[in-house]
């Protein structure tokens, strides 16, 4: 008798395990859905549109994430599990895996920090540190880059709040800094003039600011000049390439003589968009 209550007992419990494990995945498999929707959702709706590219990619990973947690309390409550216990278990778990990812906890903290401040956007390209290229995603705990050459690049959220950003997409405008340098025998004015010339050739240059070409400083043996061109930010290195190419190929066609030449930019690290 006693074994038949004990094995009756058993199948009461398994039976009622059973449909608590049959209900929390049906419980899953609808839940997984409903958010999956609502975050496709979110993503076409016209206020996320309206909403900036960086804001945006936060927001619905935060989205996201809340609801997968309610969803796993939902799962838990189903389970019988009283709430009292679970509450303390993650009060408990909360301590000890905060922890453990106080990284992590800095990465969703960078993340909101840059959110609020903005000091980029989707789209610009970005350099930070050894880093640089188009931003393409901001979420929770990394920012992900596109190199140049088409590399993906996640970059933790800390390490970008802990860095110097260099947003070269950020300004309308940019100036183009060349520095050439020749003999210090050859003529000063001359080289000006050549210098000159070119430049007011230079198409997609800007009026304004005024271009500026001028003798820049003097060695023993060498003449540096100084070439600055403003130029729309799209434009960068095209009239970069251009300038380069024409004025080496005047300063070769009326002999001048380029010991060394160097190149670069007082305004922007030398990126590549």
């Amino acid at each position: 008798m006693n074994m038949e209550k004990l094995i009756e007992g058993l199948l009461n419990l398994a039976t009622d395990l059973a449909i608590k494990i049959v209900t929390c995945l049906v419980v899953f498999v609808i839940g997984n859905y409903l958010i999956k929707r609502v975050v496709r959702m979110l993503d076409k709706s016209r206020l996320m549109k309206e909403t900036e590219g960086t804001v945006r990619t936060f927001t619905a990973s935060f989205i996201k994430i809340a609801m997968y947690v309610i969803l796993a309390i939902i799962i838990v409550n189903i389970m019988g599990v009283p709430m009292a216990s679970v509450i303390t278990v993650l009060a408990s778990a909360g301590v000890a895996v905060g922890m453990a990812m106080q990284g992590a906890l800095g990465n969703i903290a960078s993340g909101i920090v840059l959110m609020l401040f903005k000091p980029f956007k989707l789209g610009d390209y970005v350099s930070i540190g050894s880093v640089e290229g188009t931003v393409r995603e901001l979420n929770l705990f990394y920012t992900v880059f596109v190199t140049v050459d088409n590399r993906r690049v996640t970059v933790p959220n800390s390490t970008m709040m802990n860095a110097n950003i260099i947003d070269v997409s950020a300004e309308e405008n940019r100036r183009v800094d060349l520095y050439f340098t020749c003999d210090r025998l050859e003529d000063q004015v001359l080289v000006t003039q050549l210098l000159t010339e070119e430049v007011e050739k230079t198409e997609k240059m800007l009026k304004e600011p005024a271009p500026f070409v001028s003798l820049d400083g003097i060695t023993d043996t060498t003449l540096k000049f100084v070439v600055k061109v403003w130029c729309r930010n799209v434009d960068y290195w095209d009239v970069y390439y251009d300038l380069l190419t024409r004025i080496t190929a005047q300063l070769e066609a009326n002999e001048i003589s380029i010991p060394s030449m160097r190149v670069s930019s007082l305004d922007q690290p030398r990126i590549r968009q």
